[in-house]
């Protein structure tokens, strides 16, 4: 049916929307190998190169009648509508989503292209649940099930696990912060862990939140402290970052970060991130620079074009890692 699926026998996990691979190079380490599905050129290039099963394609194209064997379903539907960079159409939609959210438990047709009101591209956050309940009628429910967003999804997240407890899943939805598992960086998302067995639950911070101001050695003695980006990116030395993004334009409003704190969110936009040295040097964060604030290896092997588009839509691996971590640990 698809060339791309050659091997997919030997997947444990499927992951939509699956990006570079920020929830399927974590899932390897773990032993759990992933087979992704994603529909961008670009960023399939740099799966294929890090070597990750990759099928290039749309989701609504596929269902798990056509991938019998994993048992964890993994997804991060595109952000764009509901991020606060975009439009806000995915947050004004939400009522609509959570709705037909609903539809779909009831086993009632929902559409799988938009109207004027729910679009596509927002329209796609409800491709998971369809994959759930699919799997769960077809007598092959998936074993665990991560999902992750911008934090404005939460509510679907929450409407989610609803659902999914109906159905026999034990599912918890919140927000976590990235910075608290490691990652350079402070980055919310929204996140759904979901398991037929066991009880779900977020996976506890291993490091302290970060916080302007707040001395990386103050707080939780028993967490490590936050990850400076001068920690990850020592042959820079000293430097400050300048960022334009959400500032409207207003210099007023640039954001400053120094080397000995976290990076702000890694978006599509880090090409544009001004890099000062101590001496006045102004430069820009290369790419492998700028995939390790995603804690990505610094030898990823970026491919394909809009490389900061792929950097910025990913999800960091060190978080996907806790994530995958809480959602098949034995409980």
């Amino acid at each position: 049916m698809y060339s791309d699926y050659d091997h997919s026998h030997l997947a444990l996990a499927v992951d939509l929307f699956a990006g570079v691979g920020g929830l399927d190079l974590p899932a390897r380490e773990l032993g759990l190998a992933a087979i992704g599905i994603e529909q961008s050129p670009d960023a399939c290039a740099t799966r294929r190169a890090a070597g990750l099963q990759t099928i290039e394609g749309d989701v609504r194209h596929y269902g798990p009648a056509d991938f019998p064997h994993p048992t964890v379903l993994l997804g991060g539907p595109p952000c764009q509508p509901f991020s606060a960079a975009g439009t806000g159409a995915g947050r004004r939609a939400l009522g609509d989503i959570v709705a037909l959210a609903h539809r779909l438990s009831e086993r009632q047709p929902v559409a799988r292209h938009g109207r004027t009101d729910v679009g596509d591209l927002i329209r796609l956050v409800l491709e998971p649940l369809r994959w759930v309940l699919e799997a769960q009628d077809g007598g092959r429910p998936f074993e665990a099930i991560v999902l992750e967003q911008v934090p404005a999804v939460l509510p679907v997240w929450q409407t989610y696990a609803a659902i999914l407890r109906a159905e026999g899943y034990s599912a918890v939805a919140g927000v976590v912060r990235a910075e608290e598992y490691g990652v350079p960086q402070t980055r919310k998302r929204a996140v759904l862990i979901a398991r037929r067995t066991g009880t779900a639950a977020l996976p506890a911070p291993s490091h302290r939140p970060y916080a302007k101001g707040t001395p990386r050695t103050a707080g939780d003695p028993a967490l490590l402290p936050w990850t400076a980006m001068g920690d990850v990116l020592p042959d820079r030395g000293p430097f400050t970052v300048v960022s334009n993004y959400g500032t409207g334009g207003d210099p007023a409003k640039r954001g400053r970060r120094t080397s000995a704190e976290p990076s702000a969110t890694v978006t599509g936009k880090i090409s544009r991130v001004r890099v000062l040295a101590d001496d006045g040097a102004e430069s820009r964060f290369t790419w492998a620079e700028a995939g390790t604030l995603q804690s990505f290896p610094p030898d990823h092997p970026w491919s394909g074009r809009d490389i900061g588009q792929q950097i910025g839509n990913a999800v960091p691996p060190r978080l996907g890692a806790a994530l995958l971590t809480a959602a098949i640990h034995r409980a």
